[in-house]
């Protein structure tokens, strides 16, 4: 039998963005954007900070966002659901293709403290499919620390990476937000980043006008318009965040009732990420008693069946 404290399904209620922080939207002014960020901000940091039973899913579920929306960047057709069957139907160990990768990039970002040593980087321009020569990725690194020890506002510091970025290489912009967001957390001492500016990056936020043209980092207006990114990519990250800590407790709640072995081990692993294989095989578990498992955890609505299919099903909550 397994036993779990539902208590630690959630932080109570999580936080969610002021109203009037959503209210003014791209109209506002550079610092009333700033402000009504910096509320946003308050808000999520509750939730990046946070030991939620849930969290690595959270984090990995705006991971697979980001990676979706990087598809366009990137010159692929790409979604979310095609980008999970690359990453978590595949063989142990096998490449993810280089959509998966990217994906992968993403879920490396919410999954590590928000380092930039040389090496990480060399991986991570790898993983984008990006090309940058070892020199020029020194000089990268050096600037990161020097916009990290700048002591800006954490937004502008993530606005302030990213144009330079795409100031050196214009062919780059996907790494600038995937550091834009890393030295976000920077600034605001987060034990991990959580991934957010990419997945506004094409919305009407970094429209100067309606249908007008984007607004990429370096381009006037481009601070303003983070600062109003991150005040709806914080509501969206709450709003998911208050989704999962339901789901998380309903998840936990009916874990009793499991008489599976190794149901234990995959109930940690759905609180852990975003998608769980239906065929999932464990020491303790075969892929016959997983099929029953995952049965059993639909009938009792604790988890949703993500694909769509009947075959190569994927679960999460």
């Amino acid at each position: 039998m397994i036993r779990l404290d539902p208590a630690t399904a959630s932080l109570a209620a999580p936080p969610t963005v002021p109203a009037w922080a959503l209210a003014s939207g791209r109209d506002a002014s550079e610092i009333d954007a700033a402000f009504q960020a910096g509320a946003a901000l308050g808000a999520l940091d509750t939730l990046a900070r946070a030991q939620a039973s849930w969290a690595g899913t959270w984090r990995q579920r705006l991971a697979l966002r980001c990676a979706a929306a990087s598809m366009r960047l990137a010159g692929r057709a790409e979604d979310e659901a095609a980008l999970r069957d690359a990453w978590h139907l595949r063989p142990a160990g096998a490449d993810p293709g280089p959509a998966g990768a990217i994906l992968g990039a993403w879920r490396q970002l919410a999954g590590q403290p928000p380092g930039a040593s040389a090496d990480r980087l060399e991986n991570i321009v790898g993983q984008l499919g990006l090309h940058w020569e070892g020199a020029a990725l020194a000089d990268l690194g050096t600037e990161i620390e020097q916009v990290v020890r700048s002591q800006r506002p954490a937004p502008f510091a993530a606005a302030a990476i990213a144009a330079h970025v795409v100031a050196v290489r214009p062919d780059c912009e996907l790494l600038a937000w995937w550091l834009a967001d890393l030295v976000l957390a920077h600034g605001l001492r987060w034990p991990r980043p959580v991934p957010l500016l990419m997945a506004q990056s094409f919305g009407p936020t970094f429209r100067g006008e309606a249908g007008g043209k984007r607004i990429r980092p370096a381009d006037k207006n481009f601070e303003r318009a983070v600062c109003v990114a991150l005040v709806h990519a914080a509501a969206d990250a709450c709003r998911l965040a208050a989704e999962l800590s339901r789901r998380a407790e309903r998840l936990i709640a009916v874990a009793p009732k499991l008489r599976a072995k190794g149901a234990g081990d995959v109930i940690q692993r759905l609180l852990d990420d975003d998608a769980v294989s239906g065929s999932l095989t464990t020491k303790s578990l075969s892929r016959f008693a997983a099929r029953r498992l995952f049965e059993r955890l639909q009938q009792l609505d604790a988890v949703r069946e993500l694909s769509g299919r009947t075959t190569f099903r994927l679960f999460g909550l």
